[in-house]
């Protein structure tokens, strides 16, 4: 099997490289127009006129994506660093190869064979690709094909390949055993609504509560969002597909954790039966939350799960959400915010974030806010008149389900590209579930 050496060059770094190479070689070089640009590249040959080599334009040699574009673009065949490029980290540039090489094939076939970087065989590489490409798969999935029967199946297949335990919760059971905020939301679909409990590890291990906002498609219930506004709900269940993601990174790298893992999975639908704005509901903590929009669904299906896993104790608990548009606002597409009630926690998931490049921004749970979440008739309510501060008030909301005593991340995650970039293409994206991995192998609690 051929193996064509790979050089991968700046602009900056073009004109050494340059000299090294025959008047010939520089002239073809020439020729070809290439200026390292970035995702441009240029065939070099030898003597006889075989390829020697191919020059990739990257940017910074230190970016996760430098490398990204490589696999869609480079003709089919294998290829390995050349020394003679830019210095790369082989680690962090064969994950953004693995990255790079992603795409979603349930619909319609692969667009073509990627090319291959020889020296990809890390495990934890492989397995934290893998990882990316669960989310991704997993949000691109049409809502008819992903629904809460399709997330329990998929908990299910990850249970019995690890050898953990699963226990599903569904249809009027939640009221009987107690998840009734989860039960209002679902209940208007034909598609039952469920809470997904996965166990896995030794008991004496650490706990982590690992949890994810699963509303399969979101209309916004009878609060019904603009077509627009609805059009890529399918996406509403980002936050339990990096919950699930997660979870089998966390089992297949075999990480010193005895996990929960928790999934409300459910679709916000329109019925004769749908939860009403008005409405006011009885959660599984004994507070009761008064209904003022049904499109802010996501925190009322997390409130009773995460009830659930405190009254296990956990010495972490960790939830992915799609949760709010005001994030999206507030920080754009590529930078979820991350909560805690533990500044310190917070603060150092935010350092790894940037270090690991899947990079989260630290928000506050600003406590005075917690008054635009007045009710008259309830304890308080899932929404307020107010449009300012979005996701801080919804991560307020989350907050009163947590006690004081449990070290808690929320991340209001958008699990969405909007746009074709290098490594990063247009649909479902895996948004600081790297960061949050990096966390638990790195700290005890």
């Amino acid at each position: 099997m051929t193996v064509t050496a790979l050089i991968p060059l700046t602009i900056a770094g073009l004109p050494a490289f340059l000299d090294t190479l025959t008047p010939k070689q520089r002239q073809f070089v020439s020729a070809c127009g290439f200026r390292a640009v970035p995702c441009t590249f240029c065939f070099l040959p030898n003597a006889e006129g075989d390829v020697e080599a191919v020059l990739a334009g990257i940017t910074n040699p230190a970016d996760l994506y430098a490398l990204a574009h490589a696999p869609m673009m480079l003709p089919p065949g294998s290829y390995r660093l050349d020394a003679r490029g830019e210095r790369l980290d082989p680690k962090l540039h064969a994950l953004g190869w693995h990255i790079g090489s992603y795409q979603f094939t349930r619909y319609r076939k692969a667009r073509r064979e990627p090319a291959r970087l020889e020296g990809l065989d890390d495990a934890e590489v492989q397995a934290i690709a893998q990882a990316v490409a669960t989310t991704r798969d997993l949000v691109n999935t049409a809502p008819e094909d992903c629904g809460p029967a399709e997330l329990e199946a998929h908990a299910r297949a990850m249970a019995e390949r690890f050898g953990a335990k699963v226990r599903v919760i569904v249809g009027d059971e939640l009221l009987t055993e107690n998840f009734p905020a989860i039960h209002a939301v679902g209940r208007a679909s034909p598609r039952a609504p469920r809470l997904i409990e996965l166990v896995w590890g030794d008991e004496n291990h650490p706990k982590l509560a690992l949890l994810g906002k699963g509303v399969c498609f979101d209309t916004g219930g009878l609060d019904i969002k603009a077509a627009d506004g609805m059009r890529w709900m399918k996406k509403d269940m980002g936050g339990a597909a990096h919950a699930l993601a997660l979870a089998e990174l966390i089992m297949a790298r075999n990480l010193p954790w005895h996990m929960r893992l928790l999934v409300s999975a459910v679709d916000n639908a329109i019925s004769g039966n749908a939860y009403r704005p008005g409405d006011v509901i009885r959660t599984r903590s004994g507070q009761t939350v008064e209904i003022d929009n049904t499109d802010a669904e996501g925190r009322v299906v997390l409130c009773d799960a995460m009830t659930y896993a405190a009254e296990h104790k956990p010495d972490l608990m960790v939830d992915f959400a799609t949760l709010t548009g005001a994030a999206r606002v507030a920080l754009g597409p590529d930078l979820p915010p991350v909560f805690s009630n533990r500044d310190q926690l917070r603060d150092a998931l935010v350092k790894i974030s940037h270090t690991v490049q899947d990079p989260l921004w630290p928000m506050p749970l600003w406590a005075p806010y917690q008054d635009m979440l007045a009710s008259s008739f309830a304890d308080f309510a899932n929404a307020g008149a107010s449009r300012h501060a979005g996701c801080i008030t919804a991560a307020l909301y989350l907050k009163r389900f947590v006690p004081d005593t449990l070290p808690w991340l929320h991340l209001d995650t958008y699990a969405w590209n909007d746009a074709d970039r290098p490594g990063r293409p247009r649909g479902g994206e895996a948004l600081g579930l790297r960061a949050v991995y990096q966390l638990l192998i790195g700290r005890a609690y």
